[in-house]
């Protein structure tokens, strides 16, 4: 690939840890020796996040959910003053335009695991006022909204978990279903009319775990115009992952007709395995140069890569 193709990629990546990271272990988004920061972004000509805040009482000692979801946006607030020269908090699509016109990065904010909102509709509606636009249902471990694919997997959606993601549809708020039980899925499928994604998961067709997407699951998300964000996490991805393992995953879901609902969730800094070769969000460039070399399309690579997710955003972050 030319070195100068790369000032033409774009990129929205739908999750990362990042904000735990720093929290964590300390840093910031400017420049660290983690996964993601700004400089290492910058190198894309349009550069789009979702930072999640995430966290549980055994990462942050004698904190309640409540505490930790304030602690880390604080941390993101900061870093976004911090770094104000290069990435701006974003919450909607046009507000993303806007950033990128004036050279800036657009920077998204997620939650993942609602317990860090009290699984409560309240507090669903505070995080919204504070500029959150998607919630991950559930992560790991159960709550009060559903079972997840590790806990409980047969436990789908309480009234508590349907009345939450109404109440996210209607302020506007992305409802992600990664994590979340089979059950919840389907439950989340059947109370929701517009989009909704799988911000970090990949195709269980293709490598069997219960973290990743069935065939049916992400036809259901093609019915609703959502997207799946193709996750680097090589324990989601299966032996001996690489570029071309992400690869069989992609071709997977375009098989299943689902050129216009795939995105990038590459789990960044949430995760221990990266494909061989991947070192960070700088190698997002590598997995556009492997399937140029597949002869796929700088059209549909770019709708990966960037326009799938946007159009989602733009659809459903609408306030």
């Amino acid at each position: 690939m030319r070195r100068d193709r790369v000032t033409e990629i774009q990129v929205f990546d739908g999750h990362c840890d990042t904000v735990l990271k720093c929290a964590l272990l300390g840093g910031g988004f400017g420049r660290n020796r983690y996964h993601v920061d700004l400089e290492r972004a910058g190198k894309y000509r349009r550069y789009a996040q979702f930072f999640a805040l995430f966290g549980q009482p055994e990462d942050f000692s004698g904190l309640s959910f409540r505490e930790i979801f304030q602690r880390e946006y604080a941390l993101f607030s900061r870093e976004m003053e911090a770094n104000q020269a290069a990435v701006s908090h974003c919450r909607t699509a046009e507000e993303a335009e806007a950033a990128f016109q004036v050279g800036k990065m657009a920077a998204f904010l997620s939650v993942e695991g609602a317990e860090l909102l009290d699984c409560s509709t309240e507090r669903l509606e505070e995080a919204h006022g504070l500029g959150v636009r998607a919630v991950t249902l559930t992560w790991n471990h159960v709550n009060a909204l559903s079972g997840t694919n590790a806990e409980e997997p047969e436990r789908g959606l309480t009234a508590e978990g349907r009345a939450f993601v109404r109440k996210a549809e209607a302020l506007g708020v992305l409802v992600d279903v990664s994590h979340l039980s089979d059950r919840g899925f389907w439950d989340v499928a059947e109370t929701l009319s517009g989009p909704f994604w799988a911000s970090h998961s990949n195709a269980r067709g293709v490598f069997s775990h219960p973290r990743n997407l069935t065939d049916a699951q992400f036809t259901a998300i093609i019915e609703h115009n959502g997207v799946a964000g193709l996750n680097l996490y090589g324990a989601f991805l299966g032996e001996k992952p690489d570029a071309d393992r992400v690869i069989a995953h992609l071709e997977h879901w375009l098989a299943l007709g689902g050129a216009r609902n795939i995105s990038l969730g590459g789990d960044l800094d949430g995760c221990s395995v990266l494909p061989a070769g991947f070192t960070g969000v700088e190698s997002w460039e590598l997995l556009y140069e492997q399937l140029l070399r597949r002869n796929y399309s700088e059209a549909l690579i770019q709708d990966v890569f960037f326009n799938n997710l946007m159009r989602v955003v733009s659809e459903v972050c609408i306030m």
